[in-house]
């Protein structure tokens, strides 16, 4: 079954003057997938992650399915615990402004020319952004009280970094799962053997449960205050394009990759780095947290494959 879903995948890649059958992959609850969502869900994940290309189609298929069916079951989700299903356009506006400004680009102009260049429309984002949105805020809501930090503790640890030479790494991670601690080394190693052989970018987008899977495990630069001392003590030693031991949090395991590193100096404002700390460590917790949700809607739903 499988490779015929690779092989419907292949031929939508091929130009053809014959009509290619829709097939239907999987029926979640009563919404279903295509071949076509498949290709179409390739078609955004490239849009945001250019090494993609990279890969061999059968990799391409299975990042591509896997992707979708997590998006489709959180969209179920979504439209069963909201009675309105669409965000107000000041709020999805500004979204879309980020996305584009992570791209490099500068309008929304060339945004909607770089997504037609890639067979996509202002509106197939404007769908992802807003299902993303209304899960971010329905995981907030239910695990706020689980979402927090110790706010002293971080401005205490901000206070003793003032007017210091301080480290800041730019960082690419992966963040998976494991059923027992014997699974740890085992899972590690065969992710470092999928880096070696097609780099970080491309495992993160297989093995990274991780919302920054889906631009290869970006997730820019990061001032050594803003990092725990378990996530600090793996990496500070660390060299430029050098990949940390696994690091074992609540949320799972992760893994870093150190993309380029600096030291400085900064007199730096209490405030925006406190912001910038407790953004950083609650949205670790939110990762956490929403995929514990994620597994207990999935394990309640109905699936036709």
């Amino acid at each position: 079954m499988k490779n015929l879903l690779i092989l419907i995948f292949v031929l939508l890649n091929v130009s053809s003057s014959f009509a290619i059958e829709i097939k239907i992959i999987h029926k979640i609850q009563n919404e279903i997938i295509t071949n076509i969502d498949i290709k179409n869900e390739f078609k955004y994940l490239l849009a945001f992650n250019k090494k993609l290309k990279e890969l061999d189609n059968e990799t391409i298929f299975n990042i591509s399915n896997d992707s979708l069916v997590r998006d489709k079951i959180r969209e179920i989700e979504v439209k069963k615990r909201f009675e309105v299903t669409q965000l107000n356009d000041e709020y999805l506006n500004m979204l879309i402004n980020l996305a584009y400004t992570n791209l490099g680009l500068r309008s929304l102009d060339e945004f909607e020319a770089y997504l037609k260049n890639n067979n996509l429309t202002l509106n197939d984002i404007k769908k992802k952004i807003t299902i993303e949105s209304l899960w971010r805020n329905l995981i907030l809501t239910k695990y706020k009280d689980q979402i927090t930090v110790n706010e002293q503790e971080i401005k205490n640890k901000l206070n003793n970094y003032k007017n210091k030479t301080i480290k800041e790494f730019q960082l690419s991670e992966i963040l998976f799962e494991v059923k027992n601690k014997e699974e740890i080394v085992e899972k590690y190693n065969k992710i470092i053997e999928s880096i070696n052989k097609i780099g970080f970018a491309n495992s993160a987008s297989i093995y990274s449960f991780s919302e920054s899977a889906k631009i290869g495990g970006n997730i820019g630069w990061i001032k050594e205050n803003s990092l725990s001392n378990v996530i600090k003590e793996k990496i500070i030693l660390l060299n430029i394009g050098e990949i940390s031991k696994p690091i074992i949090l609540s949320n799972g395991i992760l893994i870093l990759k150190i993309i380029n590193a600096k030291k400085s100096t900064i007199d730096f404002d209490i405030e925006v780095e406190f912001k910038r700390a407790t953004e950083y460590e609650k949205k670790r917790k939110f990762t956490q947290y929403s995929n514990i949700y994620f597994n207990k809607v999935k394990k309640n739903l109905e699936f036709n494959d």
